[in-house]
């Protein structure tokens, strides 16, 4: 089931200046929760999803109020969660659907929507199999996904103890016939997994880096063949969602506070940002800065949400009373 606002809570979608701080509030809603912004290419709307469906909203948007969305028909896909992305040539957008399966639907920038394509093959007999969508190359021939299965299949994949060993891995999906290939195959968890405006790395977050502690997951980058893997930031909040600028200047996440166990939505959160180098890295000695604190987490930032001019980003807050 899709989320839904608690009594006196609201949704907004804020349009934020990480230079100045500046924040603007795109749009409000205290009866529909809005998930997961996402800018298309040429600068004209931010997607998000809600109520299981996909929606636009003109980026120029100010102090709009839900009845400012406009929907995006996707045919007959399932209803999806907050995971999506706009190929670079704007020709589709990629969804992630609550079957587990990843979705091309079509995309015009005029008139959006239409029947869809599934992405991804057939899930793998008995092991609780599902795609989640974070990225998409340069080249728009690839997603990059987190995959979450058994590592085996087992007798009753839904069982308690078989879903203890549930596991998430980086893993590269063919968008012309759904072929995948991995980044990470291993038992730490990862999430979060974006392709660099260069397509030359991918960017996550994972616990592999923890020592053991549950839940203090860090930013990571690699190649798209797993090599060359170096933990970019260490410190103690639990950091998720890596997004990397357009240009290639900087680095946008989300941290939680210590302790926190998965994303899970209304906690008090940072949006912190780091400066890259030419390497595509922090340079050794700058320090995070505190672009935005809000409530919420989940939602707020799970998917590419940088303009194309890289001097803003969109995200999700969801205050109370």
């Amino acid at each position: 089931m899709p989320r839904t606002l608690q009594p006196g809570q609201s949704s907004r979608v804020l349009v934020v200046d990480p230079a100045t701080g500046e924040v603007e509030v795109a749009l409000e809603s205290s009866s529909v929760l809005v998930e997961a912004p996402n800018w298309s290419p040429d600068g004209r709307w931010l997607v998000v999803n809600a109520d299981g469906l996909l929606w636009r909203l003109p980026a120029e948007a100010r102090g709009a109020d839900e009845t400012a969305l406009v929907p995006v028909p996707m045919g007959d896909v399932p209803e999806i969660n907050n995971d999506h992305v706009i190929a670079p040539d704007q020709g589709s957008v990629f969804v992630s659907s609550r079957d587990g399966h990843l979705y091309e639907v079509p995309w015009d920038g005029v008139a959006p929507g239409g029947e869809a394509r599934r992405v991804t093959r057939e899930h793998p007999a008995g092991r609780n199999h599902k795609n989640y969508l974070h990225g998409v190359s340069p080249d728009g021939a690839t997603l990059s996904v987190i995959v979450g299965a058994l590592p085996e299949a087992a007798a009753d994949p839904d069982d308690e103890e078989a879903r203890a060993g549930w596991q998430t891995n980086v893993v590269l999906v063919s968008v012309a016939d759904g072929a995948p290939t991995s980044v990470t195959a291993d038992g730490h968890p990862d999430d979060g997994a974006e392709f660099s405006p260069d397509g030359r790395h991918v960017w996550f977050n994972s616990e592999r880096a923890s020592g053991g502690v549950a839940g203090h997951a860090q930013l990571f980058r690699a190649r798209p063949d797993g090599g060359e893997l170096v933990q970019v930031t260490d410190d103690e909040l639990v950091n998720w969602f890596p997004h990397v600028s357009p240009d290639g200047s900087t680095l946008l996440w989300l941290g939680y506070p210590t302790g926190t166990l998965g994303h899970p939505e209304d906690r008090d959160v940072v949006l912190r940002t780091l400066p890259l180098g030419t390497d595509g890295l922090p340079t050794p000695g700058e320090q995070p800065h505190d672009v935005l604190r809000l409530l919420g987490g989940q939602g707020t930032v799970n998917v590419p949400c940088w303009a194309p001019d890289s001097a803003r980003f969109a995200c999700v807050d969801y205050p109370r009373g």
